[in-house]
């Protein structure tokens, strides 16, 4: 039985993607490294906590020490990195602490896992040659786009805000381990995921949240920035291709090829509410309200997703239209069972 370590596996993707891992891979145990800030939530993991190949630990990647003694302890021979700060305006507000966790983190968890799998540069240990480290980041280290063009695996990294600064810093220092030790690593960037489970300061919740209790939602700027969307559980299949049979020191670009700006996604959710839970009095759109724009708001994302198409054969299940209509209608059994 081969152990993976997962870390920030109660977050939003993470705690998608461990349920299909366990499913996907009844040879593999699960160790979920994540410290439980406020956007990690255990009870996005209940229905595997029974499961005798899932372990949960309370933990900090930044904390060596603890690193290194979960290394020890469960023998990992893998590692699925998801841990990190990802608001962009908590960014804005406290970029240290995105720095310390994104960079220093993810520095701090390659190296254990470099010391712990290889003897010296391109010499791994005996018995540990199949292991493999798998960063997740994000499009948005690449910067933004006009209206025409795609990100690709080539796209020149130009991030234009702590966050994204910070992901580009740990793509960075995952790179330079594959070609300075010889370390098995694979990157996926992917675009905007959406889906169930995710923190409620998130766009798509947060739209569906304040139409439900009957706020002003709130849309930055003109509401025509652009996105890619991502249902999730699309991303957790090419996360596991990637992990098992993607080149090794290579980039996969993982996006939706569903490009819709804030004001389609505010429209859709509240029409889709409208139909699903309608009002006494008037429409959800009525409570849409334009805001003051956030600083240094990149205009346009859009993911060129040919690469993992073409080489894994991965293909996204869900268009915009099938994955919100899916994810409204889990956040209004979420709801409907809080307030009831």
């Amino acid at each position: 039985m081969k152990t993976i370590l997962v870390t920030g596996g109660a977050g939003f993707i993470g705690s998608n993607f461990i349920p299909y891992f366990l499913d996907a891979h009844p040879d593999v145990d699960l160790i979920n490294l994540d410290l439980l800030t406020y956007a990690g939530n255990l009870e996005n993991l209940k229905d595997v906590t029974q499961n005798e190949r899932y372990t949960f630990v309370k933990g900090d990647i930044c904390d060596r020490k603890s690193v290194e003694g979960l290394f020890e302890k469960y023998d990992i021979k893998g590692v699925v990195h998801f841990a990190a700060e990802s608001h962009v305006d908590n960014s804005i507000k406290n970029p240290g602490v995105f720095i310390e966790t994104n960079v220093k983190g993810t520095f701090t968890l390659i190296d254990v896992a470099y010391k712990y799998w290889m003897e010296k540069p391109f010499l791994v240990k005996s018995g540990y040659s199949d292991c493999r480290f798998h960063h997740i980041s994000t499009d948005e280290v690449y910067g933004t786009l006009g209206a025409a063009g795609l990100f690709s695996e080539t796209t020149p990294y130009a991030p234009n805000s702590p966050y994204s600064a910070s992901k580009a810093g740990s793509d960075m220092i995952v790179r330079s381990y594959h070609h300075t030790y010889g370390m098995q690593t694979v990157i996926t960037n992917c675009s905007n995921n959406y889906g169930p489970k995710q923190h409620q300061e998130k766009l798509i919740p947060t739209v569906i949240r304040k139409a439900l209790s009957g706020e002003i939602i709130p849309i930055y700027g003109d509401g025509k920035n652009v996105r890619d969307w991502l249902y999730v559980k699309d991303h957790c299949r090419g996360i596991d291709l990637v992990f098992h049979k993607g080149k090794v020191g290579e980039v996969y670009n993982i996006g939706g090829r569903n490009e819709r700006n804030n004001n389609y996604i505010a429209h859709t959710i509240c029409t889709l509410l409208d139909e699903l839970s309608p009002k006494k009095n008037g429409s959800y759109l009525d409570q849409i309200s334009y805001v003051e724009d956030r600083a240094g708001h990149d205009r346009r994302y859009a993911i060129d997703a040919s690469k993992i198409e073409k080489e894994l054969g991965w293909k996204a299940n869900e268009n915009f239209e099938s994955g919100i209509k899916k994810t409204v209608k889990w956040y209004l059994k979420i709801f409907k069972n809080v307030s009831s």
